[in-house]
């Protein structure tokens, strides 16, 4: 950028001058009034003077088509910069980036589920789809035929192009740059601050090792970085409402918010920047009395469409390509409806007989978000009754299969006799397969639930009480309507509940995680309330055989795309919910929110033996805590003008206050509603959730820095120096660490070396364990 382009885009320091909105300043150019003793008066504003934006990038008039060559170079000089940095992103992210030819940490999942896609095999997980149809796509054009079953630490074979899948991720990551280059200008940043934006996300070890193997963070940080630059582009064409350019940018905004939240669902935190910003830019255009009613209806209108429609319509068709792609049954069927999965290739739930009768042999499917199969196992429970465990399950074997009988005191079923058909109201038994033993309910605890009763298995074949009497309570059917219109119970369709005729209870799987005397397996009891609208008390039959009855028809099961989305939504969310630490499990990997700030705790990726690369997940220390100390610093001169503001001393102008207001916000509210949130989850965090994080810490630095240093009134030889010793401070302390991104080989004791920063009030200290790291830690 030209020198002319630094003093267009000064900020000279007078004092505040307007409300402080994010569009603080970007309908009107405003001054406050100003008296002689040096103190703003209100900071009343003058009318509209040429309505540009002035909070973040300022207009410039568009150049005259160039007439040579030297014209067109020097009119896209200020893309230079930014050039050069992608260059040296691609040299970071490239290098070396074949050296580890085993499977990386999180490889293990990815990869795997990338297979899937291109033998189009039903998985389950718990992040959106995008991410990893990115990653079968990346196979897909390497060469690759999903058939590797990526193992942890496994060696990659010659048929799989994991150079090549690595490079097509690392792509996503190489983009970092040039978007944090480009988001910094069109926030108004001086050419200094672009700079040191793009050298932070350059020399960012962290961003750069995660970026480097078959994984979704590069491209969950891809997205954020696009929707904040889209937004930022928006921003600066609102004096110019409903513009080309204006829709443009708007829309491009709401498919990448779609896109973000299609890759990880912590894209709903800068879905949530976006959103403050959108409200209180409305909030503003409704104390504008000059607009008229129906551009404020216009206004609303374009953000309903773009910023919520256009979103979901985006993270929906992800979905709809998630199904059409994965039309083959595969191994996360279970997580899914009976129904979906009897539209699988290769499932045969389709050809289940239609009407249940006693006799038949089924399984049962509880049909709460992401529930699984009504389980029993020889193992008992070590406490209450001691009897034989029922829990569900989501993988499909023997152990699921259950009879269905008539109860102990009506007439014997007789295989010979003629089909009595199960309907609603009847009274049954359940005897699981493999054992013979009885479902049955007693009044005891559950062991999770206390305040349900145990459900197990008892008895045999010939010995039972009425304790294993359960009474059919038909809800409905998903295919016939409602249960008064119902005969006969249905496969697949007809939603039913269980309630024991004894204790008058419900049979339910709500989700509860059993220890590991359970195996992790979903507890099932017998709830008290009968809340008919409790759908873990539903059940439906799944697999249904019996040899006297006739196969089924595909015509008489249909699901419809909006019930498979919502379903596989909330057991997603349900299983992300579920990943909590483990109380018999010591997770050297995990680390708490408060380490990541200051970087106290790393993440080791892989084996660390002596003959094999070796991977650290740490951060460049110097971008992370001058990140963190700049959130800090910006809430201190905050509350410092605002004080000042207070008493009517004149710090900035109505301009320069706007953009510091504006450019902080971004930035401050972006950090907080990325790291918040980790503190009332529940699930287990690692270092990796931070990165999103970091990204609204590096615009803060250089927010901070620019406001302080290269936008104040110093002289360019103080800024200079101050810059050059920053670039170099953060290249060198990316360059001495750049092993943890690129490779450590060799012994490990050979890089003890890097003990030797003890400076000040920090050392690092590197803990061994059998000549292995369990960790690295940066101690205060």
């Amino acid at each position: 950028m030209s020198s002319e382009d630094t003093s267009a885009r000064r900020r000279v320091a007078k004092g505040p001058g307007c409300s402080g909105g994010f569009m603080s300043g970007s309908d009107y150019d405003t001054d406050p009034l100003q008296y002689d003793d040096h103190k703003d008066g209100h900071s009343k504003l003058r009318p509209p003077i040429g309505g540009r934006v002035s909070s973040g990038r300022l207009h410039k008039p568009y150049p005259t088509p160039p007439t040579s060559i030297s014209d067109f170079i020097h009119q896209n000089l200020e893309h230079l910069p930014p050039a050069i940095y992608t260059l040296l992103s691609c040299w970071t992210r490239f290098h070396k980036i074949g050296l580890a030819d085993i499977v990386v940490w999180d490889e293990a999942h990815f990869g795997k589920f990338g297979s899937h896609y291109l033998k189009r095999e039903f998985y389950f997980d718990v992040h959106p789809p995008l991410g990893k149809m990115l990653v079968a796509f990346a196979g897909l054009l390497s060469g690759y035929d999903g058939n590797f079953e990526f193992k942890s630490g496994e060696k990659y074979p010659d048929t799989v192009p994991y150079v090549a899948m690595r490079v097509m991720m690392a792509t996503f990551g190489v983009a970092l740059v040039p978007l944090g280059w480009y988001t910094a200008v069109e926030l108004g940043l001086s050419p200094w601050a672009c700079h040191l934006v793009a050298l932070m996300v350059l020399c960012d070890v962290a961003w750069l090792c995660i970026s480097r193997f078959i994984l979704l963070d590069s491209m969950l940080l891809f997205f954020t970085f696009t929707t904040v630059f889209f937004l930022t582009k928006f921003h600066n064409q609102q004096y110019q409402s409903f513009s080309f350019d204006w829709w443009l940018w708007l829309a491009l905004t709401g498919i990448s918010i779609g896109c973000v939240t299609s890759v990880k669902w912590v894209g709903l935190f800068v879905t949530a920047v976006v959103g403050i910003y959108t409200i209180e830019d409305l909030w503003d255009k409704f104390g504008d009395l000059r607009m008229s009613t129906r551009n404020q209806l216009r206004h609303w209108g374009a953000r309903i469409l773009c910023l919520i429609l256009l979103p979901i319509l985006v993270y929906m068709t992800f979905f709809k390509l998630h199904f059409l792609i994965l039309n083959h049954t595969g191994p996360g069927d279970a997580q899914m409806s009976s129904l979906f999965q009897a539209h699988l290739v290769g499932n045969d739930f389709w050809r289940n007989p239609l009407e249940v009768a006693y006799g038949s042999k089924i399984t049962l499917k509880n049909m709460g978000w992401g529930g699984g199969l009504l389980h029993s196992h020889v193992q008992t429970y070590p406490s209450g009754s001691t009897q034989q465990q029922v829990t569900c399950y989501h993988y499909k074997d023997d152990n699921n299969h259950w009879l269905v009988l008539p109860r102990w005191n009506g007439p014997a079923y007789n295989p010979n006799e003629e089909l009595r058909f199960v309907k609603n109201g009847d009274v049954i038994r359940l005897q699981h397969a493999p054992t013979t033993r009885s479902l049955h309910s007693h009044p005891i605890p559950a062991p999770i639930t206390k305040l349900n009763y145990e459900v197990s298995c008892y008895g045999n074949s010939t010995v039972g009480d009425v304790q294993d009497h359960w009474v059919i309570e038909v809800v409905d059917d998903i295919r016939q309507g409602k249960k008064e219109s119902l005969d006969r119970i249905r496969s697949l369709t007809t939603r039913a509940r269980l309630r024991h005729e004894v204790l008058g209870c419900y049979l339910s799987a709500a989700n509860k995680v059993l220890p590991q005397w359970g195996f992790k397996q979903i507890e099932v009891s017998c709830v008290k309330e009968n809340d008919p609208d409790d759908i873990h008390t539903y059940w439906n039959v799944e697999s249904h055989w019996n040899d006297r009855l006739p196969a089924g028809d595909v015509k008489h099961y249909k699901s419809a795309f909006l019930r498979d989305f919502w379903h596989l939504n909330v057991a997603m969310m349900t299983s992300n919910n579920a990943l909590v630490p483990d109380p018999d499990k010591d997770d050297i990997l995990a680390s708490h929110p408060t380490d990541w700030p200051w970087l106290r705790l790393g993440l080791r990726m892989c084996g660390w033996g002596d003959n094999q690369p070796k991977y650290y997940l740490l951060g460049t220390p110097l971008v992370w805590w001058g990140g963190t100390l700049s959130l800090i610093v910006f809430v201190a001169l905050l509350g410092i003008y605002l004080v000042r503001w207070q008493r009517r001393y004149v710090d900035m102008d109505a301009t320069g206050w706007a953009h510091f207001l504006y450019v902080g916000k971004v930035a401050f509210y972006g950090w907080f509603l990325h790291y918040a949130p980790f503190f009332i989850m529940g699930r287990v965090t690692y270092l990796h959730h931070y990165l999103p994080t970091l990204y609204f810490s590096v615009l803060m630095s250089a927010h901070v820095m620019d406001h302080c240093i290269f936008s104040a009134r110093w002289k360019e030889k103080t800024k200079r120096i101050l810059f050059g010793v920053t670039a170099f401070a953060i290249v060198a302390n990316f360059w001495w660490f750049r092993g943890m991104a690129w490779g450590i080989e060799g012994p490990v004791n050979e890089y003890w070396g890097l003990q030797w920063r003890k400076v000040g009030f920090f050392s690092v200290v590197m803990e061994a364990c059998d000549d292995n790291w369990s960790a690295i830690r940066l101690s205060f």
